[in-house]
């Protein structure tokens, strides 16, 4: 057992996770949440700060865990931390990465990312969930906003709250105003069992020479990613972030 699985989550964290909690009406009383978990410290991170929050909140809510296994991914780390922290973790086989190689995919951070939420949604449907976390971070969003601006000229990002209408599930993104930088910190300090990416596209996508641009850009300006979430919540359309009310 590892003694900092149970330490409870940081105070800064825990603030901008309950912000965006509260901010975008993402966890009700009653809710059945399914963590999307791929090992990774966002998603490993944001599972322990659900479970905080489940044990804390005065909404209560149940939590478990479902995990995408690609070829060669060794799971068993995520399986120690979820059976310490009593959380159901469910393990699905799923060679995407073959898949994505098979086609000769362009994009292949985008199309994993597509076919890993749909299998997520579609199970989380079939077994009575009604809300999908996921780890997106706020330099996710950064990133996706670049990206959909570079490609198509349109200043959007994902919704920290979107209803996948096929499944009639709700995704939720409550990492959605916390910094890679700060989560990263955060799993250290828990020593989170974070797994080895299996990906062999990792460091060679559009999305890494998205981050590398945006590093940069930081440098010059410190509140960038203030900048961002001011604009994404403030337009005018359908591609606008707009505050729920309860």
């Amino acid at each position: 057992m590892n003694n900092n699985w149970n330490l409870p989550l940081n105070n800064s964290l825990r603030r901008k996770i309950g912000t965006a909690l509260a901010r975008w009406n993402m966890i009700n009383h009653s809710d059945n949440v399914l963590v999307g978990l791929s090992g990774g410290k966002d998603s490993l991170t944001l599972l322990h700060a659900l479970h905080d929050f489940s044990r804390r909140s005065p909404v209560k809510f149940s939590l478990s865990a479902l995990s995408v296994r690609l070829s060669g991914m060794d799971t068993s780390p995520i399986e120690a931390y979820c059976s310490h922290k009593a959380i159901p973790l469910t393990l699905i086989d799923h060679d995407i990465i073959s898949i994505i190689t098979s086609r000769r995919e362009k994009s292949p951070c985008s199309f994993c990312a597509n076919m890993r939420r749909g299998i997520l949604s579609s199970w989380a449907s079939q077994n009575s969930f009604n809300k999908l976390a996921l780890g997106h971070t706020l330099d996710d969003a950064a990133e996706t906003f670049f990206m959909n601006l570079f490609n198509s000229g349109r200043a959007k990002s994902f919704h920290p709250v979107s209803l996948m209408s096929r499944t009639n599930i709700t995704v939720i993104r409550p990492l959605i105003l916390s910094t890679e930088a700060a989560i990263s910190d955060e799993a250290k300090r828990l020593d989170l069992p974070i797994i080895a990416s299996a990906c062999p596209f990792a460091g060679h996508t559009e999305r890494q020479r998205i981050r590398d641009y945006i590093s940069d850009l930081r440098t010059r300006i410190p509140d960038l990613y203030a900048k961002i979430v001011n604009a994404l919540e403030n337009l005018s359309d359908s591609d606008g972030w707009k505050t729920i009310d309860g």
